[in-house]
């Protein structure tokens, strides 16, 4: 469905009856990353809210520049999505920025959600102290600051360079698609640019408060992105109950590679948490 905000209208799935899951996405997916856990969720009587971002797949790209990707304006716009469905306490789980988007809405309304699971992306503070190996796995996000340079680099040769970083992605051509866009990929590479820039990325670590929901971190041994380090390391952020786990054979986007580990995980993780 269409979901018409207040600042951008998204395009959002909504399945199932029971408690609300809320998934989101990261680079550069839609809602579609979440194919194959909505079928499970809702054979176990969850009901499911997979919206596509803003900047992202068939929802709208805002102009103004970075500021209107910030990682709070997807918090905003996810609030409005769940007030909208009358959706008051719901899990949220993360993939990549999604992960990052999750951290705020715990932040933020910690007294409506009843769990987190963040996939592959673990807390800021975590990822930016992991060490040097850490830093040089995330050699794009300093790359994607350079507006224009990096839409150039990428999109080259039928986006040739893109295709390599996605690399094992196993959507890689329908994730493409939607790039060829006007400004699309612009739009989608804001979210770095509002949310990681340069100066962030020098800076010591943000000290925030840690999360006081349930944490599920999930990380898997084919991440060509983020080390182990930064999602073990993340428990040091939780304050609430906290539960690490590894996907063994699978890339970044795991919850494509291993779609039965990842829903044996998450029906697991939902349950131990109402």
């Amino acid at each position: 469905m269409r979901v018409e905000l207040s600042g951008v209208t998204l395009d959002v799935e909504v399945s199932g009856e029971g408690p609300a899951v809320l998934l989101i996405h990261g680079f550069p997916d839609s809602h579609r990353l979440w194919r194959h856990q909505v079928p499970a969720l809702t054979a176990a009587g969850f009901r499911c809210v997979t919206p596509t971002l803003r900047g992202f797949g068939a929802s709208d790209r805002p102009e103004g520049g970075p500021e209107a990707y910030h990682p709070a304006k997807h918090v905003g716009d996810l609030l409005e999505v769940l007030a909208r469905l009358e959706i008051d306490r719901f899990h949220v789980v993360g993939h990549d920025w999604g992960s990052g988007v999750a951290q705020g809405l715990a932040q933020f309304v910690p007294d409506r959600v009843a769990s987190a699971t963040l996939m592959s992306v673990g807390d800021i503070a975590a990822v930016l102290g992991a060490g040097w190996e850490q830093r040089q796995r995330l050699w794009h996000v300093t790359m994607f600051q350079h507006e224009g340079l990096s839409e150039e680099w990428l999109s080259r040769e039928d986006f040739a360079n893109l295709r390599e970083m996605l690399g094992e992605h196993p959507d890689v051509e329908a994730v493409l698609e939607p790039l060829r866009a006007p400004g699309a990929l612009t739009a989608a590479l804001n979210i770095y640019r509002a949310g990681l820039p340069i100066e962030a990325q020098l800076a010591a670590p943000p000290v925030l408060p840690p999360l006081s929901v349930p944490v599920m971190g999930v990380w898997s041994t084919g991440d060509r992105f983020l080390t182990e380090r930064q999602m073990t390391d993340t428990g040091a952020h939780v304050s609430g109950p906290w539960r690490y786990e590894r996907v063994e054979d699978a890339g970044h986007w795991f919850p494509l590679d291993q779609p039965e580990k990842v829903n044996e995980l998450l029906l697991s993780f939902l349950k131990e948490n109402g």
